[in-house]
């Protein structure tokens, strides 16, 4: 309560001297454009809190971590994780746990069927199969869909919070590959990071 009451007083100065600043404007030539700037920036500085490191790798990296540089699609399909994780209530972890998840499984990229390389009737972002109940495939190939279907699993996982990301993300998507998600946790920390208050 202290922080809404402590935002809003600080967005209400903020407002105030950006105000007068564009009043002032006609008047003074030469500082207002300087005026107004230097509080926009505080404005948005305030409205957007860091988000705390902490909580998005608790347990440290596991193993060797990968890294790859994403395109705007991908970096969308982040954004998209991210609005469906605020969506379903759950935190920042479950965004780097989700994310991470979507590095190994496609790339955070939203895969259709890939015909003979696909693996089964996986698909979408977390490639989730039809078959296996996850939703249709319009549904699983629907980045929101996918997300929360992915979180709704994630929630059914008892302690999944203090849980390595690798065993989190194993026991809801259960791969072949059960340790492959570790090596993604810094890259989707990193993303979380970055986006989560964007």
């Amino acid at each position: 309560m202290k922080t809404t009451i402590a935002r809003k007083s600080v967005l209400g100065i903020a407002g105030l001297a950006v105000a007068g600043g564009l009043a002032a404007g006609p008047l003074n030539h030469g500082t207002a454009e300087s005026t107004a700037t230097d509080h926009t920036v505080a404005v948005v500085q305030a409205d957007k809190p860091a988000v705390d490191k902490g909580k998005l790798i608790p347990h440290g990296v596991q193993g060797d971590q990968s890294r790859i540089d994403l395109n705007d699609e991908q970096t969308g399909n982040v954004k998209a994780i991210i609005a469906a994780t605020k969506k379903s209530g759950l935190d920042e972890r479950a965004a780097v746990v989700s994310i991470a998840t979507s590095l190994q499984e496609s790339k955070l990229e939203n895969l259709g069927h890939l015909g003979d390389r696909n693996d089964h009737d996986s698909q979408g972002l977390f490639q989730q199969r039809p078959s296996s109940g996850w939703g249709t495939v319009e549904q699983i190939t629907d980045p929101e869909y996918a997300t929360m279907a992915f979180l709704k699993g994630l929630k059914q996982v008892d302690g999944w919070q203090d849980m390595p990301l690798t065993k989190a993300a194993q026991t809801v998507q259960v791969s072949a590959y059960p340790d492959h998600y570790a090596q993604w946790e810094q890259q989707a920390a990193d993303l979380v990071a970055k986006h989560w208050n964007s």
